[in-house]
């Protein structure tokens, strides 16, 4: 991708894009090393509401990056109206994210884009790994009684297994925020260890809800937890609160997550995912991670938008790049 910023000196990565970093094994719970994390969250903010106006990407350095930005998604749907219908041609959306007649105007000549994964409810894993296979697109599952976590303890380890068997590469839990919000971190991480393990080879993203956790300094404890478990990704929200993902707790979360990475040496990826509907939003959380975290995370081994409508509008503005006109939004339906 062409460079928007100068390369920080937190890129902590050594890996190419091409090639997956080991999976985090995760560590003991470490106690001490939780409760003195802290978060100045007038900080925080400053630091993000800055992010815009110092740092910009324009013309076909925007293409560029919208482009990377597409294989960064996690194209989801996660409604009560869901169909098999609706699952299939999401499936292809995804296999195809982009018309053939934009990628020739834009001059594109590598292999066409495609999304990293697709996520669905259990019910609807086998349709969309029917739909997908030979593309080389995982099925993500949302699990453990998603949105809330509230289901008994055995199912929800049991839905775990049940999407692994079905095809499910990749399962997205819901923790119980509880646990977070009484301080219990022993209860967290036994349980982020037990979905880890029901999932075997499956990886896990651990979704911390984080706009019900209260305090930044809450989020922060909950995703050091969450990776000491052995999550090989931290997710912001389930896309169902009443505040998902921001861009201070992305700033917190992404920060943890070098922490992490410095002090045990284990890559953990990072997925914002709620309420990032527009090309413009897609551009600041790409350009937070390059600042933080270095290039290295800007590939889908490390980084997913959890996403549904954002995938029209970067259409439009990969059109508008290759034609100067905007498309209207009927024309780029996302199923």
């Amino acid at each position: 991708m062409p460079p928007a910023t100068r390369t920080p000196s937190s890129d902590a990565g050594a890996l190419p894009d091409t090639e997956a970093p080991p999976r985090n094994p995760g560590i003991p719970l470490d106690l001490d090393r939780v409760l003195d994390l802290r978060v100045d969250r007038s900080a925080a903010e400053r630091r993000t509401s800055s992010l815009a106006g110092r740092r910009s990407v324009k013309k076909e350095w925007q293409a560029a990056w919208l482009l990377r930005a597409i294989t960064l998604m996690d194209l989801t749907t996660l409604s009560g109206d869901d169909t098999p219908g609706r699952v299939r041609r999401l499936c292809g959306k995804a296999k195809a994210p982009v018309r053939p007649d934009v990628l020739d105007a834009l001059g594109w000549d590598l292999a066409p884009p495609s999304v990293a994964a697709i996520c669905v409810y259990h019910r609807y894993v086998q349709t969309a790994v029917r739909e997908l296979e030979g593309s080389g697109i995982p099925v993500a599952a949302v699990s453990t009684g998603f949105p809330h976590g509230l289901s008994p303890f055995p199912q929800r380890l049991a839905e775990i297994r049940a999407s692994v068997d079905a095809g499910a590469r990749e399962i997205d839990i819901v923790v119980t925020r509880a646990h977070i919000l009484a301080g219990n971190w022993s209860a967290l991480h036994d349980e982020v260890r037990a979905f880890r393990e029901a999932a075997g080879e499956a990886h896990l993203k651990a979704i911390l809800a984080t706009g019900e956790l209260g305090t930044l300094t809450n989020v922060q404890r909950a995703s050091m937890v969450a990776m000491m478990a052995g999550a090989d990704f931290i997710k912001t929200s389930t896309g169902k609160e009443s505040v998902n993902a921001t861009l201070p707790v992305g700033l917190t979360m992404a920060r943890v997550i070098r922490e992490y990475f410095q002090e045990t040496g284990h890559v953990v990826g990072f997925k914002p995912a709620g309420g990032i509907r527009t090309a413009k939003e897609a551009l600041q959380w790409m350009i937070l991670m390059k600042e933080e975290l270095g290039n290295a995370w800007l590939t889908h081994h490390r980084f997913r938008f959890g996403a549904s409508s954002l995938l029209a509008d970067i259409e439009r503005q990969l059109e508008h790049a290759a034609t100067g006109r905007y498309s209207a939004r009927h024309r780029n339906p996302l199923a």
